[in-house]
């Protein structure tokens, strides 16, 4: 036992539970089905001993790093090995004491909230000490000592840091006026479509939902925008998609990136001229870092969540999350007696929350249920559930103006609108038509200019 376990007989311990921090890091290596709860319930810096920081944060990194990931506790010593921090954890075999420490898995939440209960403990006696200081000093007045200090409580109370949170009309003024002083909001991304950017802004903390019927295009979108996002505006972007793997993506990226036929890419019967166009893109997918493309199977938030936590965690925080599609996440904990309905409004409630938790915009790709086939859809479209309407931002649906016969073949043949049903900072209803180029895995401007 270190230092830091064992007081001095006259120090005053700062709260902790050394099983409970044991347990969590134990039942994250014994069962990989435990790591997206904890990812959700604990953050690295409520763990007591640093050792115990240094561990959640290895495990978290491997499960966010890999399509399929091991996490037990040899690879995460060989992890810990190659960071040089193996010996500072206290050696491969404390991993496994980890493991033996664990009364049972099922119990792992319970484990969590302690954790978390002594973390807030420690914080409220961090931010009494401070305060009592301060008063003890009269550094500053009574009423901004107890200011700071119920702010100080407050942050510990929801997990916010509200010392470095300005929230008020003064601390947001300045930055406001720089805004309107160059003519569009920094934070906001574009689109590749110029009609379109006339009408919405992707911001920051912002549900963007876009549907389409089956086979409608609503991948073929998502994947353009982040593209767009990842290659032309260097930004890091993360596609989270449980429609596509791994290899259909890169066909459909790199039909799109190359104009080449998307069919024969995937058949891989390039032509020698196409062979040629793949390799004009070859240095511009090399260095494509900062673009994920995450096929876990069943993918959930907290494996989302965990994935955009890894992003940041390596310099690369993601400035969208592209999830495709709603309807097809995996449901978290969910019971019998939960229907379809409400299990797919906590999922898009849930990717609401991630887009203000993580400032970024979430575009989040939804499919229309079956009436929906041979006219131009509504909000009231959306397969399973009524709630992403109301979660939404921005809905953009997707409609292919067809022949009466189903074929591509009518007086607007190869095109698709846009059509913009909710925008909150914008107007609603406008219709931007684009070009369909589905062979080639893209949408196109009618205009080139800017």
């Amino acid at each position: 036992m270190n230092d830091y376990d064992q007081p001095d007989e006259f120090e005053r311990v700062p709260p902790f539970d050394l099983e409970a921090e044991q347990a969590v890091l134990g039942s994250m290596l014994l069962s990989q089905g435990v790591i997206d709860r904890m990812i959700a319930m604990v953050e690295p810096g409520q763990f007591y001993r640093p050792p115990h920081q240094t561990i959640f944060t290895a495990i978290t990194d491997l499960y966010g790093r890999s399509r399929n990931p091991k996490v037990d506790p040899i690879t995460v010593g060989e992890e810990l090995a190659r960071a040089g921090e193996l010996n500072k954890i206290g050696g491969g075999s404390y991993l496994h004491h980890l493991v033996a420490a664990v009364p049972s898995t099922a119990h792992a939440e319970r484990y969590a909230e302690i954790v978390r209960d002594m973390a807030m403990l420690r914080a409220v006696i961090e931010t009494s000490t401070r305060a009592a200081a301060r008063a003890y000093a009269r550094q500053d007045t009574a009423a901004e000592i107890l200011d700071d200090a119920m702010a100080e409580f407050q942050g510990a109370a929801t997990g916010a840091s509200p010392l470095e949170v300005k929230l008020s009309v003064a601390d947001r003024w300045a930055a406001f006026l720089d805004e309107l002083q160059a003519g569009n909001d920094p934070r906001a991304l574009d689109t590749p479509w110029i009609d379109l950017n006339d009408v919405i802004e992707l911001k920051p903390g912002q549900l963007v939902t876009v549907g389409a019927a089956t086979g409608g295009g609503k991948s073929l979108l998502g994947m353009n925008l982040a593209a767009h996002v990842a290659l032309t505006r260097c930004r890091p972007a993360l596609v989270a998609s449980m429609e596509m793997g791994g290899s259909e993506l890169m066909a459909r990226l790199t039909a799109a990136e190359a104009g080449v036929d998307v069919d024969r890419l995937v058949r891989r019967r390039l032509s020698d001229h196409e062979w040629a166009r793949v390799i004009k893109v070859n240095d511009r997918m090399q260095n494509a870092r900062n673009f994920i493309l995450d096929d876990s199977p069943n993918l959930t938030l907290s494996k989302i969540r965990a994935r955009l936590r890894w992003m940041a965690g390596h310099g690369q925080a993601a400035a969208i999350l592209v999830a495709d599609y709603l309807q097809l996440l995996t449901p978290e904990g969910s019971s019998s007696g939960v229907n379809r309905a409400q299990e797919v409004a906590t999922i898009s409630r849930g990717l609401k929350l991630m887009a203000m938790e993580f400032e970024i915009p979430v575009i989040a790709l939804a499919q229309f249920n079956r009436g929906s086939v041979g006219r131009q859809p509504l909000v009231t479209d959306f397969k399973d559930s009524s709630a992403i309407e109301q979660d939404s931002n921005v809905i953009i649906l997707m409609h292919r103006p067809l022949a009466e016969d189903g074929t591509d073949t009518g007086p607007r043949a190869g095109e698709i609108d846009l059509i913009v049903a909710k925008n909150r900072n914008g107007a609603n209803g406008r219709v931007i038509p684009l070009i369909f180029q589905g062979h080639y895995g893209r949408l196109q401007n009618f205009r080139r200019d800017h």
